[in-house]
């Protein structure tokens, strides 16, 4: 099923004047909603229809009030695209008065016909909505202004549609909106996932619709925390719109005094979208042909973009001033046709898709050095071509915060943030304009805008500020963080204390909404704000945490995930193992999908050696965040603790036990873990011995390679596992030196192929010697196995040098005199043994050197412990030695 023009017009914010409006009522209804218009939506007949209360009791709720299915055409399809027209006017009409402005014009109230003897009010009908819309145990924000115009938008596009694909579309926008507008988003899988992409399908030749809804899809995942998920939607968007960009470097200059060109990160970026009424100027030009300061979103007439504040700093430039025009490494760059001072104007849209991704590069490099400096070029690449009040807005918005965390900058971004709370109210663009891509950027709301402002104020030591804006939006969490700066948290509790009993005039607005409202109204509504402020006492309080906590699941009516994962830390954090795992497994099954409690309910199950609900939990983190190391690695190593059966004489042989499946799920586990948890020595190591276990040779001489980069330094000689380091050599050697006859003896993909072993192995092994191990560490064992390694490539000489080394470190080589140590020297005797007869055999094998020179060399090790250890003469081994150099003495004599 194809999307009809209405339904395109509706979706991209942008009317074709082709429809006709004149003959089709459906047409003009979504004319009227694309530029604006929202009270002659909401004032026809169609909406008057709908909006008529099925039900003269208002207190029940909004779903049983109206009946929204109604039929509004004699025509199906039809019918159904009025009833999306009114849909998505309830939703930009919420979206107009909370996030973009200008005030708005019509209320809930002007457009629902009264016709019962309870007559609803404003608040009444906000207060339904609000506590209709808490999800997951998490409440709605409840100043947000006229949310009843979301809610009704909600129940109209759950209707049942059949000729309206783009519905689903509209869904995806309605969830977005629901989520931002509660205290915390709660993330969820959408029910109509396959239903979006199939709709994907549909516009996949259109490559603005198709960019459009890749790019929400993605934003849904950032809000989500999705990272990965979203990164690969945003960079999908940008193939979808035909979006060049790279990152590159060019040189430039960042100071008012810099004398030196150095390399600066640039973004070049090119549109290829089809330029429209969006990005086009008045006669006609394409946006390349026009400057920076010329740049506007003329579709709409005259229009003023948001303020941009200058620095004004007497070091800083404005902005990076590049003094070459191509990028340092042009000859390699696909876009070094570009002039890095004169880069063409974007699409908005492709605007929107830089923003997303620089969004993300903040979220999968959170403790980064360079975070700020790879997002500054996406930031600059947008603010340079001004095409859209929104979407400029949003590319300041994220300016302002890369620079709050800079001395010389974070005036300018206080300043900046508090220009764009001011502009909201503000005519100085049309509401088209600030509509049209409303839906592919994030935006925030005025009150979250207005809480980093204050979250700013406090970050500068502004705390009586910030504490004032706080308690006008009544976030009460950000009240008491700022009394707890102020070392004033009993202050705090007591305004949480006050909010509950009733004791403030705000209380009259959080819990009880209205005076209209029946008492058993009041008593009902907004339970989920309540157990939320129940949940900070708790906090705030916690010699008394458990009831509190326990007392806001109970107003809840056990729907408050946040109260039982507060009251599972309570236990955890106490040692209470069971009690956590009981609380957890019910704030998990409320939120499932965030990764703390499964996490915390993982740890505590291995504590209780409940190992297959650990395993169960562990592996709820890791579908969650792929890219959590610490899930991955515990996983790990519940794979090795399950079907655990020691025989009865060794109970501690636990490993034998393990099924090898287990050993390959735990090898496959840090494997992935690894990738996140790169420096943790201690993965490397479990790593290293699960890759032996398996037969996975090369990736355990990888992982002992790492482990003795990292630890070398700080442990010394135990940061190499000697007997795994044997095990490596004795899997090379086993195979013939020689590769033909090794491969004839065992085939190639036994041995000169197979990277465990033999051949295969061998390369890898030498390296870890020459090049990790022995610059770093040095040990008897270690030379000993590196010798055997070297005997087996026939280098007599290297080989002789390692026992040599070995001896020198070992027992017998580092004997002082005045040892009186028996056992001791007897190991030591054994040693000077093995060494003469080391140079027996191989120093007549050694190329270049005469073949009787290693008998001197050999007299004198025995001679020189002898002479060291004369209190030994009268132990039996004595004569062994004296025999030893006797012998040596006549064969070089001859």
């Amino acid at each position: 099923m194809a999307l009809s023009a209405i339904e395109k017009a509706l979706l991209q914010g942008k009317w074709n004047p082709e429809l006709d409006c004149a003959s089709s009522p459906v047409a003009e209804l979504a004319k009227q909603v694309v530029e604006g218009d929202f009270r002659a939506v909401l004032a026809s007949s169609f909406a008057r229809t709908l909006f008529t209360a099925s039900s003269p009791n208002f207190n029940k709720s909004l779903r049983e009030i109206f009946d929204l299915s109604k039929d509004l055409h004699k025509d199906s399809a039809t019918g159904e695209l009025i009833r999306l027209c009114i849909a998505i006017t309830c939703l930009h009409a919420y979206v107009q008065v909370n996030w973009t402005g200008p005030d708005l014009n019509v209320t809930p109230l002007e457009v629902i016909p009264v016709e019962s003897s309870i007559t609803p009010t404003e608040q009444g009908l906000d207060a339904k909505a609000i506590e209709e819309l808490a999800y997951g145990g998490e409440p709605a924000y409840h100043l947000a202004k006229y949310p009843t115009f979301l809610r009704l938008s909600q129940l109209l596009l759950d209707v049942p549609f059949t000729y309206t694909p783009s519905v689903m579309w509209w869904k995806l926008r309605a969830t977005m909106l629901h989520y931002r507008t509660l205290d915390e988003p709660v993330a969820h899988t959408l029910s109509y996932e396959d239903d979006l992409d199939a709709l994907g399908s549909i516009i996949a030749d259109d490559s603005n619709l198709s960019g459009r809804l890749i790019l929400e899809r993605g934003l849904l995942q950032h809000l989500f925390s999705q990272d990965r998920s979203a990164l690969e939607s945003f960079v999908n968007a940008a193939r979808a719109t035909g979006m060049d960009y790279e990152l590159t470097g060019a040189l430039g200059r960042r100071t008012k005094f810099q004398a030196d060109d150095k390399s600066q990160l640039v973004l070049l970026a090119e549109s290829h979208l089809e330029a429209d009424e969006d990005t086009k100027q008045g006669d006609g030009t394409s946006p390349s042909d026009v400057s920076p300061d010329q740049t506007n979103d003329l579709a709409d007439g005259e229009s003023k973009m948001p303020e941009t504040l200058a620095l004004n700093d007497d070091t800083l430039l404005e902005q990076t001033e590049f003094t070459s025009s191509r990028p340092t490494d042009a000859n390699s760059s696909r876009l070094s046709h570009i002039d890095v001072n004169n880069q063409p104007a974007l699409h908005p849209l492709d605007q929107c898709i830089l923003l997303s991704l620089c969004l993300n590069v903040k979220n999968t490099m959170p403790a980064h050095g360079l975070t700020n400096e790879q997002m500054a070029p996406y930031v600059f690449r947008v603010i340079s071509h001004p095409r859209n009040w929104s979407v400029h807005t949003m590319a300041l918005l994220l300016r302002s915060r890369l620079e709050s965390q800079r001395t010389r900058t974070v005036e300018r971004s206080t300043f900046q943030l508090q220009a764009l709370i001011d502009q909201m109210p503000t005519a100085d663009s049309t509401l088209r304009e600030r509509l049209v891509y409303f839906h592919s950027i994030p935006l925030p709301s005025k009150w979250e805008m207005e809480r980093e402002l204050a979250l700013r104020y406090m970050s500068l030591g502004v705390v009586k500020s910030a504490l004032e804006i706080f308690e006008r939006l009544e976030m009460w969490e950000d009240v008491v963080q700022c009394y707890a700066s102020l070392n004033k948290s009993d202050k705090g509790i007591t305004v949480v204390r006050d909010l509950l009993e009733g004791r403030r005039a705000e209380v009259d607005v959080v819990l009880s909404r209205g005076k209209e409202v029946s008492e058993k109204r009041r008593a009902t509504q907004d339970a989920t704000r309540e157990a939320k402020l129940w949940c900070l006492l708790g906090d705030l309080d916690p010699d008394h945490g458990p009831e509190h906590y326990r007392k806001a699941w109970s107003i809840s009516k056990a729907s408050s995930g946040r109260a039982m994962r507060s009251l599972g830390g309570y236990y955890f954090a106490r040692g209470e193992w069971t009690d956590a795992v009981e609380c957890l497994k019910r704030a998990v099954a409320i939120h499932p999908l965030v990764v703390r409690p499964w996490f915390i309910m993982g740890c505590a199950c291995i504590q209780l050696e409940d190992w297959e609900t650990a395993r169960d939990a562990f592996t709820r983190c890791v579908a969650i965040d792929p890219e959590d190391g610490e899930s991955w690695s515990n996983l790990a190593s519940m794979y090795l603790r399950l079907d655990e059966e020691p025989s009865k004489e060794n109970k501690n042989a636990t490993d034998a036990a393990v099924p090898f499946s287990n050993k390959l799920r735990a090898f496959r586990a840090l494997k992935q873990g690894l990738r996140y948890g790169y420096d943790n020595w201690r993965m490397w190591y479990n790593y290293m011995i699960v890759a032996m276990d398996v037969g996975e040779l090369s990736e355990s001489c990888r992982a002992m390679g790492r482990i003795v980069e990292m630890q070398a330094e700080k442990q010394g000689t135990s940061a190499v596992d000697e007997d795994v380091l044997e095990r490596l050599v004795d899997a090379v050697t086993r195979a013939s030196p020689n590769p033909d006859e090794a491969q004839q003896a065992g085939g190639a993909q036994n041995d000169a192929a197979n990277p465990n072993e033999g051949h295969g192995l061998s390369k890898q092994v030498i390296n870890l010697f020459d090049k990790t191990v022995l610059p770093r560490v040095s040990t008897p064992r270690i030379f000993r196995a590196y010798g055997r390694l070297q005997k087996w490539q026939s280098k007599w000489g290297d080989a002789t040098k390692a026992y040599m080394d070995a001896y020198r470190c070992g027992v017998a080589g580092t004997m002082e005199k005045g040892e009186t140590d028996v056992k001791k020297w007897k190991e030591a005797v054994t040693e000077v043994e093995d060494i003469v007869d080391i140079l027996r055999n191989f120093g007549p094998k050694v190329e270049g050197f005469n073949k009787y020179k290693w008998r001197p060399q050999a007299r004198s090790i025995v001679r020189s412990f002898m002479a060291r250890t004369k209190d030994f003469e009268d132990e039996p081994e004595w004569e062994r030695l004296a025999d030893l150099q006797e012998e040596l003495k006549k064969v070089e004599e001859e």
